[in-house]
């Protein structure tokens, strides 16, 4: 991989989730080109030992209080340093390191991911919810600390390869692609019955349960619309999606001359994550090489909006601005809790998020104060909006899904 310097220093946030562990296999693949100083997780003691163990981490954290017996006695002689808390969580990234992986799905990433931000630390960034819940604060606050942000979605990761930062005026527009995810060819009443195993039963990757969901519900899309307003300084209007089945388009660029550039790649996480890596290199992925005359076939279509009003509701809550997309990430969130624990139905998700959107008057958001109130406040508004089908717990702005 060509890096300039020695090894380069890594944390990663969220190591046992699916980014983390595609991370972590990558830097077991490239041993001399990399040293571990920080590994977390939520709650998963034991595999997060694991991992610490075989890279030779220097810290490790686990944000459940009650994993911190086991995590301490499965690295007990090992001179890993460790803790728990959700302070610990920025312990970690407050301590040396020139990359750091912000891997912890959903609004708890937002705390962590601003700490190595304020680090000025190169951040491969794979939380979309922290730039839409705090999009502006957030991309000021990168500005003011001369951090380096390194998009790790796939779609947001190829746009970036395919983007000219020093000619954006030649650039008319981008476009992500999605698969369309378990329920692309399914009818409402089919939707309406469909089960959390169903949902999470993504066709092309292999993600979390919570970003499986999404996927289900094209909600995935448009916070990675949200997203992508925000890294490419494009207003919504010129950030077009398409499904895309085969996932092998993982997004185009189009220029004012016509041309348009696109990268493909097969569906494996561990080639953006090798990108962001070995940026401004290259590291070696074991990724399977595309083969197109293997895929055979392309295709693309354009999202029901019917099946799928996440998209719409996406859109609305951009041009709202302001508070908009933090109410739109966190009713989802909670939603997204309820049906897979069982308590509402999957077209419910969408339904929640929409009232929510409905009841919370827009404002603007001058702090992270304001965020953290306003997501509490959204929070509150959709579980209530889950009736009659029962209360769901409150996801804070600090659990981890």
């Amino acid at each position: 991989m060509a890096l300039s310097e020695g090894p380069r220093r890594v944390t990663i946030l969220g190591s046992t989730g699916s980014i983390g562990h595609s991370t972590v296999d990558l830097l077991l693949r490239n041993r001399d080109a990399f040293t571990v100083e920080a590994l977390t997780a939520n709650h998963n003691a034991a595999l997060l030992a694991e991992q610490a163990k075989a890279l030779g981490a220097r810290f490790a954290a686990v944000a459940d209080p009650a994993e911190y017996p086991a995590l301490k006695e499965a690295l007990s002689g090992t001179g890993i340093a460790i803790a728990c808390g959700r302070a610990a969580l920025v312990e970690a990234v407050e301590r040396p390191a020139d990359w750091v992986m912000a891997g912890i799905v959903g609004a708890a990433g937002l705390e962590p991911t601003l700490a190595a931000v304020r680090q000025g630390r190169i951040v491969a960034f794979a939380n979309k919810e922290v730039l839409v819940s705090a999009g502006s604060l957030f991309m000021r606050e990168v500005a003011a600390h001369g951090a380096t942000l390194l998009p790790v979605d796939s779609e947001h990761n190829a746009i970036w390869q395919c983007f000219d930062f020093t000619r954006v005026e030649g650039i008319e527009k981008i476009t992500l692609t999605c698969s369309g995810g378990p329920f692309r060819e399914h009818s409402l009443a089919a939707m309406r019955d469909a089960t959390p195993d169903q949902a999470v039963a993504h066709p092309t990757w292999r993600m979390g349960a919570k970003i499986s969901v999404d996927s289900a519900t094209l909600m995935n899309k448009g916070l990675e619309l949200i997203e992508a307003h925000y890294l490419f300084q494009l207003p919504g209007e010129r950030i077009d999606i398409v499904v895309h089945p085969q996932s092998i388009v993982h997004g185009l660029v189009t220029y004012c001359d016509g041309s348009v550039l696109a990268h493909l790649g097969s569906p494996d996480m561990r080639t953006p994550i090798a990108y962001a890596l070995g940026w401004p290199g290259r590291a070696v992925s074991p990724s399977k090489r595309l083969d197109l005359a293997e895929v055979g076939r392309l295709t693309f279509e354009a999202p029901d909006p019917e099946r799928f009003p996440a998209l719409r509701l996406a859109r609305e809550a951009l041009e709202r601005g302001g508070a908009g997309p933090t109410v739109l990430n966190a009713a989802n969130e909670t939603a997204v809790h309820a049906f897979l624990a069982g308590q509402i139905g999957f077209l419910d998700i969408a339904a929640t998020v929409e009232r929510t959107l409905e009841a919370i008057p827009g404002g603007d958001l001058d702090s992270l104060e304001d965020v953290y109130n306003l997501d509490r406040a959204a929070r509150e508004t959709a579980t209530r909006l889950l009736a009659p089908r029962g209360p769901v717990r409150l996801a804070k702005l600090t659990d981890t899904i």
